[in-house]
């Protein structure tokens, strides 16, 4: 695989704080990188770095040049904060940035490939937080770029606009196209990443293909059982059994070894209210880092968004 880019050693302070501490990676040609991290991890000011937008120490090589004189129309980027004109509208927002590059896909098509075919009239001061965010990811199609960089893509979209979005950069990707993404929203990187990487305080922790980080560092799968009463004691089941916020969690138990679990409850005189069955995930991993949990900025995720996460057994439990 060709690496589209290479970044070797970036730092990067502002004053006493470290935004980045020596991170180094590569992307390759028609993958998609994910970074992870909450807010003031490093991931807007590497995404920075690695597109020239900021000065940084170490180096950066996009399609074998410096980040300061590749042709940057192979390039396109979403910054997380981005005020284009609020008056023009959705089709002239994208029109606008279109007559900035020689060649361009259609403008109606990328509109389409947002979902705004219904809103491409409307200013963009009228749009809902979430289409205006649609109309930004747009603008850094329209050039048809090889690279594609984006901070913080879906940070306020519906989770049917989620999952369009998502869609669309899987079926670009599917064609070649490079992608760096910024996101707290695990599940996003879980569905749409070949790799992540972690960030922490500007440091890098970790990089590698989501399956593989939580096999190293995701720890074992969690039955979390809700009660009808309170257990003077925790019960010994036959499996590694420890107590949570007034539940009680069975640890490393396959789907098939649920029934066992609730019979020997059962026979203790502990009775089931609710079982929740889940794998590791991302967050886990994170946790597990970093001992902190990143979240999702408050946004709300539809369920049926950790599709490509962790499978759930039993009564109602969660992804």
């Amino acid at each position: 695989m060709t690496d589209v880019l290479v970044a070797r050693d970036l730092a990067r302070t502002y004053g006493d704080t470290v935004a980045l501490a020596g991170v180094s990676l590569s992307v390759g040609e028609g993958e998609v990188l994910g970074l992870v991290g909450p807010n003031g991890a490093g991931k807007t000011t590497l995404v920075r770095a690695l597109t020239g937008t900021t000065d940084a120490e170490g180096a950066v090589e996009l399609f074998g040049e410096s980040s300061r004189t590749v042709n940057r129309s192979r390039i396109g980027l979403l910054p997380q904060s981005f005020d284009p004109p609020a008056r023009l509208t959705a089709r002239e927002l994208i029109e606008y940035y279109a007559g900035l590059y020689d060649h361009t896909r259609d403008v109606a098509a990328v509109l389409s490939d947002v979902g705004l075919e219904d809103a491409t009239g409307t200013a963009y001061e009228d749009l809902s937080g979430g289409q205006q965010r649609r109309v930004c990811v747009g603008t850094a199609l329209v050039n048809d770029p090889d690279l594609l960089v984006l901070d913080e893509p879906t940070t306020g979209i519906d989770p049917a606009g989620r999952r369009a979005v998502w869609r669309l950069l899987e079926g670009l990707a599917d064609t070649g196209t490079t992608i760096v993404l910024t996101t707290h929203y695990m599940a996003e990187v879980e569905r749409l990443a070949d790799r992540v990487g972690l960030l922490s305080d500007g440091e890098l922790l970790a990089l590698d293909a989501p399956q593989a980080l939580i096999d190293e560092y995701g720890g074992q799968t969690r039955l979390v059982i809700d009660l009808d009463g309170e257990p003077q004691t925790t019960p010994s089941i036959g499996f590694e059994t420890t107590r949570s916020d007034g539940r009680l969690v069975v640890h490393d138990v396959s789907p098939t070894e649920i029934g066992a679990v609730v019979d020997r409850l059962t026979d203790s005189g502990i009775t089931p209210a609710s079982l929740t069955w889940r794998e590791p995930d991302m967050e886990d991993v994170y946790l597990e880092l970093t001992g902190t949990a990143v979240g999702h900025g408050g946004d709300p995720l539809d369920p049926t968004e950790l599709e490509a996460a962790s499978p759930v057994a039993a009564d109602g439990g969660e992804r």
